[in-house]
C-alpha cells in the first residue's frame, strides 16, 4: 500500500509512516458485503491493527458496505498531512440525508427516529423516520423556492427540537451548507458567525424554551440581522404560541412532502462549525459529506455497542458538535432512535436525567462531566428512585471527567454494571478518536482515562523538541500521525490558518491543541489544553476572544485571560484587568460594565468568574504577555518558574499582592 513499517508502538501496535511515504489507493476496491462478511468478523485488536496498516481496505469495505452512493468512488483516499491536503472517497456522490432518513424509511418507516424531550417532563413527542423525512422535504423545498440553493450557507439558530434536526437535513438534502449557532450566543456573537460564513439564509424559532424560561430568539436574530447584509431570507418556526414581529425577509415553513435529492461529491462541504481558537476571532471548521458520515456512524455503533432497537439519549445541544455528531448524524445513519434534549439537567428537579431515562427506557446515555458534578451535589435519592434498568452503556464527553464524577456516574447511576465511555474528541475531529470502548472482550476500563484510539486513529506523543516519544509511562503533546475520514477538512476561508494551526507544530502529524499522558499499559489519558484556550463546561472559549470583547471598554488599556479551575465548570475565565487612572479606586462599576460587554459580545457563560484589577502585566521584552505565570498566581501557586525573560520581574509581586488582597476579600463574602 505503499507504507512501510517504522517499529512496534503501544500494545503491539504497528507504527506507519504517511508523511513521506506516497500513499497509494486499492488497485481494486473492496466489493460490497466485504465488512458484513469478512470484516465483522474480525477481533476488535485485529480490526484495529487492519485499520492503521491498510486504511484503504478498511475504509473502503466500510465505506462501501455503510452508505448508499449515488456513484460508486474510484479511489479510497489523497491525503497529505504537511500540507493540509485531506480527501477521501474522490469519485463518490451520495447523499447524506438520503442515508439518515430514505434507506430507513424504505425498512421501517414507522421507526422511532427521534423522541423530542421537551421542556417539560412528560411532555415528549415522538417523530418517525417517514414523518421526518416529509419534514425535512418540506423544509428543502420552502429554502429551493425562495432561491437557496447548493453551495450556499444557512445559519440556523434554534433550540434542540425535531424541526431543528429536519433543518440540517433539509440543508444536506439540496447540497446547502449549514452552520449551527447555539441559541445561548448573543446577537453580535450571532452576526460574526454569519458575516463570516456569508450565510444567505437564517432558520430560527420565535422563542426557545429553557429550564421553564423563554429565550428570545427570533428578537436575536433581527438584531444580528442589521449587519448581516448577505442574508436575504429568515424562516421562522413557532415554538410557543407568542406571535414574533414578521419583516420582509421573514418566510413561514409551508411546503411539499416530496423533495427529489441533490447528489453531492464526497468531498462537497457539509456544514461549518464555529470554534474559539487562540486568536480572538472564532474560526469556522468545515466538515465534508461522506468521510463525515462514515465516521460519525461507525464511532457511534462501536463505542456505545449500539444495537438495533436501542434508544439512544444523548442530552447535548445541537448547537455544538457532540450535538451534531451523535445527535443527529451519527445515530440517523444507523437508523436508531435518538433523544433531543430542550432542558437543563435540574429541571424541574435534580432527577430529571434519570427520570427521562426511566420514562423513555434509554440504552446509552451520553453526557458533560460538568453536568454529573453539578448532580453528585445532590442527594443520590434523586438517582436511586429512578428505575435505570434500561441502561446498557454510559459516556461522558467535553471534557476530561474528574475521578469523584466517574465513580458516582459509574457506581451510583449505573449500578456498578455499565460500562463508562470516557471518549476524548474535538470539533476538528468529527467523531470520537480515543475512548475505552470498542475492546477485546473482557478489557479494563480505567476511571478518567479515554484509554483507546478508535479504528484508524494512530496516536503520536511528541516531546518538547518536536520529537517522537514512543515509550510508555510519558506526557506529551496530543498528535494523530495519519489521517482519518471524519477530520476537518480546512478552516472556511483561511486554509492556511489550518495549516498552520493543526498541521505545522508537528510536520506530518495531526497537532490536537492538547497534552496526553501514555500509561506503562500504553493507555491514554487527556491531561488539557496546551494553548489558549479554557474549556468551560466543555464549551471550548479562546482566551483571546474574551480579551477582545473586555478591550473594547473605554476605560481598559489592556486584559488578559486564564483558565481557573472550578469545582462544577471544570473551568473558568479569570480575568486581569489593567484599568486608566481615575478608575482604579473604584472599580465596581467598570467590572460590571465589563461582565455585560462580555454577555453581549459572546455570551453569558463567556462571562469571568473572576476580576483581579492590576497596575500592570507580566511582559516579555518583546512585549508578549506571559499568561503561565498569570495562570500561576490565579491558582495561588507561588513557584512561579522561570522570571528572568520578563521586561520587569517586580510587575509579578504587584500582581501576588493583589492577588492575595482579592482572595481575601473572596473570603469575606
Amino acid at each position: 500500500f505503499g507504507q512501510r513499517c517504522v517499529g512496534e508502538g503501544p500494545e503491539g501496535i504497528t507504527c506507519i509512516r504517511t508523511d513521506t511515504v506516497p500513499q497509494r489507493c486499492l488497485t481494486t476496491l473492496p466489493s460490497p458485503g466485504y465488512w458484513n462478511s469478512e470484516l465483522s468478523r474480525l477481533s476488535h485488536g485485529d480490526l484495529y491493527r487492519l485499520s492503521v496498516t491498510e486504511p484503504d481496505r478498511f475504509w473502503g469495505a466500510a465505506a462501501t458496505d455503510k452508505l448508499r452512493w449515488m456513484e460508486p468512488f474510484h479511489r479510497v483516499r489523497d491525503c497529505e498531512l504537511s500540507s493540509g491536503k485531506i480527501s477521501w472517497f474522490q469519485g463518490g456522490k451520495l447523499n447524506v440525508s438520503v442515508n439518515c432518513l430514505d434507506v430507513h424509511v424504505e425498512k421501517h418507516p414507522d421507526r422511532v427516529a427521534l423522541i423530542w424531550e421537551k421542556d417539560e417532563p412528560g411532555t415528549e413527542e415522538k417523530v418517525t423516520y417517514r414523518e421526518l423525512l416529509e419534514t425535512t422535504c418540506r423544509l428543502a423545498n420552502t429554502l429551493k423556492s425562495h432561491g437557496i440553493k447548493k453551495g450556499d450557507t444557512v445559519a440556523i439558530y434554534m433550540p434542540v427540537s425535531p424541526l431543528a434536526v429536519a433543518a440540517l437535513l433539509a440543508c444536506a438534502r439540496i447540497g446547502a451548507v449549514h452552520t449551527v449557532v447555539f441559541a445561548g450566543f448573543s446577537s453580535e456573537a450571532l452576526a460574526g458567525r454569519i458575516q463570516d460564513a456569508k450565510c444567505k439564509a437564517v432558520i430560527t424559532c420565535n422563542e426557545g424554551v429553557r429550564g421553564g424560561r423563554l429565550i428570545p430568539l427570533k428578537a436575536t436574530v433581527d438584531a444580528a440581522l442589521k449587519s448581516c447584509p448577505t442574508v436575504r431570507h429568515v424562516f421562522v418556526s413557532q415554538r410557543t404560541e407568542k406571535q414574533c414581529m414578521m419583516g420582509e425577509m421573514d418566510v413561514p415553513l409551508e411546503e411539499s412532502a416530496v423533495c427529489a435529492a441533490e447528489p453531492l461529491d464526497s468531498e462537497d462541504l457539509l456544514f461549518l462549525l464555529y470554534t474559539s481558537g487562540s486568536t480572538g476571532k472564532p474560526k469556522g471548521i468545515v466538515h465534508t459529506q461522506a468521510g463525515y458520515l462514515l465516521y460519525t456512524s461507525l464511532t457511534h455503533q462501536y463505542v456505545f455497542d449500539y444495537r438495533d432497537g436501542d434508544v439512544f439519549g444523548c442530552v447535548a445541544d445541537i448547537g455544538w458538535i457532540t450535538g451534531h455528531s451523535y445527535v443527529v448524524y451519527g445515530p440517523l445513519c444507523n437508523g436508531a432512535t435518538t433523544v433531543l434534549f430542550e432542558s437543563t439537567p435540574v429541571y424541574p428537579n435534580p432527577g430529571r436525567y434519570w427520570e427521562m431515562v426511566e420514562r423513555l427506557r434509554i440504552n446509552q446515555f451520553y453526557g458533560a462531566p460538568t453536568a454529573l458534578r453539578l448532580l453528585l451535589k445532590y442527594d443520590e435519592q434523586w438517582v436511586k428512585k429512578y428505575d435505570r434498568s434500561s441502561l446498557q452503556t454510559l459516556g461522558s464527553v467535553g471534557e476530561p471527567i474528574n475521578h469523584e464524577a466517574w465513580h458516582w456516574f459509574h457506581s451510583v447511576v449505573g449500578e456498578g454494571r455499565c460500562p463508562l465511555v470516557d471518549t476524548w474528541w474535538q470539533t476538528e475531529t468529527g467523531g470520537i478518536c480515543i475512548a475505552p470502548r470498542p475492546a477485546e472482550e473482557g478489557a479494563p476500563i480505567y476511571p478518567t482515562m479515554a484509554m483507546r484510539p478508535f479504528f484508524g486513529i494512530q496516536v503520536a506523543l511528541m516531546g518538547e523538541k518536536g520529537e517522537r516519544l514512543n515509550a510508555n509511562s510519558v506526557s506529551g503533546a496530543l498528535c494523530i500521525s495519519q489521517p482519518w475520514p471524519g477530520m476537518a477538512r480546512s478552516i472556511y476561508g483561511d486554509h492556511q490558518r489550518f495549516v498552520n494551526t493543526y498541521f505545522k507544530p508537528y510536520p506530518g502529524c495531526y497537532f490536537t491543541g492538547d497534552g496526553a499522558y501514555r500509561s506503562e499499559d500504553g493507555y491514554y489519558q487527556i491531561t488539557g489544553r496546551m494553548d489558549d484556550v479554557i474549556n468551560v463546561s466543555g464549551h471550548r472559549l479562546g482566551t483571546a476572544e474574551i480579551e477582545d470583547a473586555l478591550d473594547e471598554h473605554p476605560a481598559v488599556p489592556e486584559t488578559a485571560v486564564v483558565g481557573f479551575p472550578h469545582e462544577i465548570k471544570g473551568e473558568v475565565p479569570f480575568a486581569f484587568v489593567v484599568l486608566k487612572d481615575g478608575f482604579i479606586d473604584s472599580p465596581t462599576a467598570v467590572l460590571q460594565e465589563l461582565k455585560d460587554l462580555v454577555a453581549t459580545k459572546i455570551a453569558k457563560y463567556a462571562v469571568p468568574e473572576h476580576f483581579l484589577v492590576v497596575k500592570r502585566l507580566p511582559k516579555t521584552r518583546s512585549g508578549k504577555i506571559m499568561r503561565r505565570i498569570l495562570r500561576k498566581v490565579a491558582t495561588g501557586t507561588r513557584d512561579l518558574g522561570d522570571v528572568s525573560t520578563l521586561d520587569d520581574p517586580t510587575v509579578v509581586k504587584e500582581i501576588i499582592k493583589a492577588h492575595e488582597q482579592y482572595m481575601k476579600q473572596q473570603g469575606e463574602k
